[in-house]
């Protein structure tokens, strides 16, 4: 079976505590003896990755912008009014993420899967470095993010669980060179992959990676986020999804539905500042408008963001007083988010993989 968004909650991402944090937030996994301390400037994605780049205030919106925004702005107050959101979730379905020294062991990960997996087992086949005493997230997805920036690597496991005989896991994915990744999983994230190959990969039912997107605490106590956020919406259109997603999960029809992979932004004409929202507000909205936010994944219950599950740390930082949430609760700041004035950007819709515009095509192929 291969992995779908959880139907529960909003994903979210956890950074593990340890003995040497790094300049992004991110935290190492404690040092085996003698091992090399990971670079302090790591970043996931390439600079122009569709996480990671800023976009142009003429960027072109999507003929059915209207239609689609409308029906999530109509979403978002239904889930209001019924008190089931919009959401961030901080403590289940989410994913630990491990930066790991070059010199951490390597382990075995069996893939619990099909022939249909063998292009990921064999890339899969070196071992991964995963550190001892580490842990996927609650819940059904069991994600687990592991970082190694000394060889610019990255995997990511969906329903991993290590039983008696070692690690295992049901999907995941490998992303070599990820510094200059695209932001999303395609045939250049192992050596020897097939073209057909590796857009499948990632734990989550988009292909795009479940750190992506990811509301790190550091960056909230810098206030401010320069990356794109990731979005869950309670259901996507079904088999159509459009770039930078490479899958989808979606079931509804009709020509409102967001498809998965759908970037939207804030009106780069909306003054921000005026809008007299909380801090936590307005850090959201000011990385919406600067960068956009992508649908990532489906919940089946509500719309929301994803943030840093701090349970591994030991510390609850988000709520209750001096929070990094400012005192409040999700569903007081969140339905202050100037939702109404999103705009969906120009979409390149497909029905299956590889999906992507022939600029970017080029562009990937000149990095």
């Amino acid at each position: 079976m291969r992995p779908r968004s959880s139907a529960l909650t909003i994903a979210a991402v956890a950074v593990v505590a340890a003995l040497v944090p790094a300049a992004t937030g991110c935290a190492s996994s404690s040092p085996e003896r003698g091992a090399d301390r990971p670079p302090r400037t790591a970043r996931l994605f390439a600079p122009d990755s569709v996480w990671n780049a800023a976009l142009s205030s003429d960027a072109p919106l999507d003929p059915s912008s209207d239609a689609r925004v409308g029906a999530l702005v109509d979403e978002v107050a239904d889930e209001v009014r019924r008190g089931v959101g919009p959401w961030i979730s901080e403590s289940h379905y989410s994913t630990p993420l491990y930066v790991v020294r070059g010199a951490q062991r390597r382990v075995r990960v069996k893939l619990d899967a099909g022939s249909w997996a063998d292009s990921l087992r064999g890339a899969l086949a070196a071992g991964v470095p995963i550190p001892r005493g580490a842990r996927p997230a609650d819940g059904s997805d069991g994600h687990l993010t592991i970082h190694q920036p000394s060889t610019d690597t990255m995997w990511e496991f969906w329903r991993a669980v290590k039983r008696p005989d070692g690690w295992h896991a049901s999907w995941g994915g490998v992303m070599r060179r990820v510094s200059q990744s695209p932001g999303y999983y395609t045939d250049a994230a192992a050596l020897g992959l097939k073209p057909q190959e590796g857009w499948n990969w990632g734990s989550t039912a988009t292909s795009l990676p479940v750190i992506g997107g990811t509301i790190l605490s550091e960056e909230l106590r810098r206030g401010r986020l320069d990356h794109a956020l990731a979005l869950s919406v309670r259901d996507a259109c079904a088999r159509i999804f459009t770039w930078p997603a490479q899958r989808t999960d979606g079931g509804l029809r009709g020509d409102d539905c967001l498809p998965e992979g759908a970037h939207l932004r804030l009106d780069p004409s909306l003054d921000v500042g005026a809008l007299d929202l909380p801090p936590i507000t307005r850090i959201l909205a000011e990385a919406a408008q600067r960068y956009g936010i992508i649908v990532r994944d489906v919940t089946h219950t509500a719309v929301g963001f994803y943030a840093e599950d701090p349970t591994p740390t030991g510390r609850q930082p988000y709520t209750g007083t001096g929070g990094l949430y400012g005192g409040l609760e999700p569903w007081e700041f969140l339905p202050r988010f100037p939702w109404k004035h999103l705009q969906l950007l120009r979409m390149y819709l497909c029905a299956k993989a590889p999906c992507e515009p022939p600029a970017e095509r080029r562009r990937r192929a000149g990095r």
